[in-house]
């Protein structure tokens, strides 16, 4: 157990290096950083204008009114930029070091090279337009629909965003992955930004075959619907022991797919 914790610890350190040397490279171009904080930001304005319409029409999605709208949107923005910033960096690599034969040097290193292949990278920029909007929005909703501000809220809401993380870590990861059997995925892992993007409405909006799709079989829908649906007492028991289950059964399916690919890699130097 304490070995386990000694070596938990240690990564926890490799990731904070990680964070640090990728902002130290950053800011070596400090116009690109900030241009790239800017495009984000028009293309958060082009997201809120769901907003704007929403209200303008007192839109409502089955009983979800214009204020719970926003807080679905509002996660789903954040979710955007913690995949945006977290995982998309890393996840665009992997091909790349198949093709060039750099993952034969990765593999040499002292640390689990799943570890540095999808987390080595971190874009400290384009995620803060969208952590500070979407937090913005759930603030805001939270407030307008009256939903207590109470630690039993605020931990549910944070933990199922964490499952959440976890979901989009490995479903983003699986175009990733097919790459050392495929070479170039960019087809498919189109097909998983297209279906990201349905993220961003609430689920009620799609038909109930479509929601049993997206929460049962590909389950995008529980990465933004789940959290503000529990703290808005939208969620089932069984809904919400599900939204942990599949967090788990994920990263063990990517777990293990992982482990299958690094066993038929053939090294690009033969």
């Amino acid at each position: 157990m304490e070995s386990r914790l000694g070596n938990f610890k240690n990564y926890l350190v490799i990731y904070w290096l990680f964070i640090k040397n990728c902002f130290i490279a950053q800011l070596e171009y400090r116009t690109n950083f900030v241009l790239g904080i800017a495009v984000e930001i028009a293309y958060l304005f082009s997201k809120l204008l769901y907003v704007v319409v929403v209200y303008q029409t007192d839109l409502h999605i089955g009983s979800i009114g214009p204020d719970g709208i926003l807080m679905f949107v509002g996660t789903y923005t954040m979710m955007t930029g913690f995949y945006a910033g977290l995982f998309f960096p890393n996840f665009v690599r992997v091909s790349e070091y198949i093709r060039s034969g750099a993952l034969d040097l990765l593999m040499v290193k002292p640390v689990s090279l799943q570890f540095l292949v999808t987390l080595r990278y971190i874009d400290l920029g384009m995620p803060i337009p969208n952590l500070i909007a979407g937090g913005t929005m759930v603030a805001i909703g939270w407030r307008a629909l009256d939903i207590p501000v109470t630690a039993y809220h605020l931990t549910v809401f944070v933990f199922y965003l964490i499952m959440a993380l976890t979901i989009t870590y490995s479903l983003m990861f699986i175009p990733a992955l097919l790459s050392f059997w495929f070479v170039n995925t960019g087809g498919l892992a189109g097909i998983f930004y297209a279906i990201w993007d349905a993220n961003n409405m609430p689920m009620p909006i799609y038909s109930r075959l479509i929601q049993r799709i997206g929460v049962y079989v590909l389950p995008f829908l529980v990465i933004t619907n789940f959290a503000p649906m529990m703290v808005m007492d939208r969620l089932t028991p069984t809904q919400a022991t599900w939204g942990v289950c599949v967090s788990i059964l994920l990263l063990v399916f990517v777990r293990l797919l992982w482990n299958k690919a690094i066993r038929n890699y053939s090294s690009a130097s033969g």
